[in-house]
């Protein structure tokens, strides 16, 4: 199944966490926080001005992107957790 977001929205695949800490202990689930990263998988076509334009998201699909913790709406897409986001939850695009 494909999802397109609408407008200025963008669907995220959350980057997994880490099992084990710096010391090299394995963290049960209960442990592990939320990861707030993520790579954009798909982005709508851009925020609706108030004249009725469209302006292109400052995003693009494969850009590593940080986000807020409990932002967004988690979604199931072919049976994996997905997160559609409004650009402006981003907070901002992690530089290679």
């Amino acid at each position: 199944m494909n999802v397109r977001p609408l407008y200025d929205r963008v669907l995220v695949k959350r980057i997994e966490a880490e099992t084990r800490s710096k010391g090299g202990l394995f963290l049960p689930d209960s442990a592990q926080d939320k990861p707030s990263e993520g790579v954009i998988l798909a982005v709508g076509h851009g925020r609706l001005r108030q004249d009725g334009e469209l302006e292109p998201l400052a995003v693009k699909e494969g850009d590593r992107v940080v986000f807020a913790r409990y932002a967004g709406s988690e979604i199931k897409v072919d049976g994996e957790d997905r997160l559609v986001l409004k650009e402006s939850d981003l907070l901002g695009v992690v530089e290679a």
